[in-house]
């Protein structure tokens, strides 16, 4: 079987991770699956990007001037696209010998929506947000996605061209072939289940994989040596594009957390990574650790050996594939009981799920997880146990494998 698995980038962004990651497991598995993005960053000789003069010029092209006209008319605080600008993609992939077709992550305008419309071979699409059903957002807390986008039930907090509604309609005329749907939550997948556009479509649920053989812990003191985090102290980690700047992640929700925890944990430090020390640093009370953005694999795991708690305070996760990769490296995670996070923390076993959007209740879990170092310890080997159980590779393919076979027949 000859897959193509399509996503913006292989290696850039968590989505990417994700897809790249899908896509070496199942290739491991014995099947000859391709990836097909814009921009790459692994070299690796499985990943095709534009080869043409024109078609990287177009891969540069299409995401800036989608972004300006997406900028100009959405409102709201989450991430949009349009998927106005057709690509060459769908003409590429109709002509090749590929049996099927993994779309993945296809924003910034690598594919439009007609793109999508017009591949005609089998599909299987792994949503990593809720982009797919929804207009133009990829998050929203709203939902027109499960009632429809009329003028009426438009939020108060959204104003000018309804944006949301115009691309929903075009998906909900483009896609009328029915796409076999993976979403790596059953909390996604509910929600895609509930929506308009896919209720009645195909939806299967298969987690993020992660190779739990290069997914190892590292001695903790090691992995402080060479962060040249300090050794003898707590560190709880929390990672996010933008760090405090993100909303979506939960980052007032964390502020409050740590207003809570003074005086509770002697010698707390924190450290954060996709951000770079701000100019002008707020006082959260405790010793921040500013380590801007990690990309590759290796640094990302000497961070997570190196803390001794990972904080998700994220108000919507489609996985978590943060808590995934910490459980893998022997680290307990905590985030709210909702949404992606509750399928990999399980309360009290490898990790601690708050209630949702309680800052007071994310303190008491924190200081739960780093009052007792033995307890913390046996969370941390469940953590990598349910790790390696259930989102390595084999297991994953396997999983993978059974969908590719449905969306053929």
């Amino acid at each position: 079987m000859k897959v193509y698995a399509v996503n913006r980038s292989d290696t850039i962004g968590g989505a990417a991770r994700a897809a790249y990651r899908i896509h070496q497991a199942v290739r491991q598995s014995g099947i000859d699956s391709h990836m097909l993005v814009d921009k790459t960053a692994s070299g690796d000789a499985s990943v095709h990007s534009p080869s043409g003069r024109l078609a990287r010029a177009g891969a540069i092209f299409r995401p800036f001037v989608g972004g300006l006209f997406t900028r100009a008319l959405s409102s709201g605080d989450f991430l949009h696209s349009s998927a106005l600008i057709p690509s060459g993609w769908s003409k590429y992939i109709n002509s090749s010998a590929a049996d099927l077709v993994h779309l993945h992550w296809v924003n910034e305008e690598m594919l439009s929506v007609g793109d999508v419309r017009r591949i005609d071979k089998p599909l299987v699409w792994t949503l990593h947000d809720m982009w797919g059903f929804c207009g133009a957002e990829h998050y929203t807390t709203g939902f027109r996605w499960r009632d429809g986008y009329r003028p009426n039930n438009r939020p108060e907090c959204e104003h000018g061209f309804d944006l949301n509604r115009w691309v929903w309609q075009k998906k909900i005329r483009s896609w009328r072939e029915p796409m076999h749907i993976v979403a790596p939550s059953h909390w996604l997948a509910d929600c895609a289940r509930q929506s308009v556009l896919m209720g009645d479509w195909p939806i299967s649920v298969v987690p993020n994989p992660l190779d739990t053989e290069v997914w190892v812990p590292v001695e903790k003191r090691l992995a402080r040596g060479l962060l040249t985090l300090p050794q003898d102290v707590p560190l709880l980690l929390f990672g996010a594009i933008g760090g405090f700047q993100n909303q979506l992640k939960g980052a007032a929700l964390l502020r409050e957390a740590l207003r809570c925890l003074h005086g509770q944990i002697q010698d707390l430090h924190l450290v954060v990574f996709g951000q770079q020390t701000p100019h002008a640093q707020e006082d959260l009370g405790f010793p921040v650790h500013f380590l801007g953005h990690l990309f590759d694999d290796l640094s990302l795991r000497v961070l997570y050996s190196a803390a001794d708690v990972l904080v998700i305070p994220s108000r919507l996760e489609a996985f978590g594939q943060t808590a995934s990769e910490a459980n893998a490296c022997g680290t307990p995670a905590i985030g709210f009981d909702n949404s992606g996070v509750t399928e990999i923390i399980t309360h009290e076993h490898n990790g601690y799920l708050a209630k949702a959007f309680e800052p007071e209740d994310l303190a008491a879990g924190i200081v739960w997880l780093l009052g007792d170092d033995q307890r913390r310890l046996m969370l941390g080997s469940a953590a990598r146990k349910d790790a390696v159980r259930r989102f390595s590779y084999p297991v994953v393919a396997r999983q993978y494998l059974d969908v590719y076979d449905q969306a053929i027949s």
